[in-house]
């Protein structure tokens, strides 16, 4: 009965640190921003009334993101100007479509009179942008909308304009980071990644960490654990914008 026991006792223990390790392991999203400029255009405005932006990616799933709504003019954002719309993360590997939501309040100036814009299903089921752009965990992604509103606005027979819009999008990865595990598990470490300014993170239950949003560079790693365990310096770790630098295990 004893021996009986004291096998379960052991399974469940098995179950339960398992269990720990995959609640812990540490989840890394992307951080994601659109920003929007515009081509010129012959109109004195044209003028779209921005209210979501969501994001499809694998599996179907959608995200929306926190999106900076009000009423923009494209032309204000030409000749090398932009502006950030949205912003959020995203717990995705990949991005199908990028949806811009307007509301209704679109409209278009030419010659000093201002007309209604027609954005046609553009309210109900957005303006869809396709790309295909695959993530890595930990790093910073930016994606430029380019609008050419000369292309994009089509006046039709009764006078009145319609947006199909033309846009292209640009899309770039702005940073990478540094992972990796801190040995043995559950001594609690300050890890910092430092070239020229320090960037610092800590470890979790597991010794795992990331450190995010790191500009392309040569960085020194030091991880500074509680006592009587001392620091660990790790020079020469080289990030590159879009990729998420392995440093493995380290040992204290």
């Amino acid at each position: 009965m004893k021996r009986t026991y004291l096998i379960l006792c052991v399974a469940l223990v098995t179950i339960l640190v398992g269990s720990c390790k995959e609640k812990n392991v540490i989840e890394s999203p992307s951080t994601y921003s659109i920003r929007m400029t515009d081509a010129p255009a012959p109109y004195n405005a044209v003028l779209i009334d921005l209210q979501g932006v969501e994001i499809k990616g694998n599996n179907g799933s959608t995200v929306s993101m926190n999106v900076n709504a009000g009423i923009y003019n494209l032309l204000d954002f030409s000749n090398g100007m932009d502006t950030l719309i949205a912003t959020g993360s995203l717990n995705l590997s990949t991005v199908s479509q990028i949806r811009l939501i307007l509301g209704p309040n679109n409209s278009i100036v030419v010659d000093g009179v201002s007309y209604p814009l027609s954005t046609p299903s553009a309210e109900q089921s957005g303006l869809k942008l396709q790309v295909h752009q695959t993530l890595q965990p930990g790093v910073a992604y930016a994606v430029l909308l380019d609008f050419d509103a000369n292309q994009s606005i089509i006046q039709t027979g009764n006078g009145s304009y319609k947006l199909k819009p033309v846009i292209r999008t640009i899309e770039a990865a702005i940073s990478g980071s540094i992972k990796g595990q801190v040995l043995p598990a559950g001594v609690i470490s300050i890890v910092s990644a430092t070239s020229g300014t320090t960037y610092s993170s800590n470890t979790n239950i597991n010794g795992e960490f990331i450190i995010q949003g790191l500009p392309a560079g040569i960085y020194s790693v030091t991880i500074t654990p509680v006592a009587p365990f001392e620091p660990v310096t790790i020079d020469n770790i080289s990030v590159t914008v879009g990729a998420a630098t392995d440093i493995g295990i380290v040992n204290l």
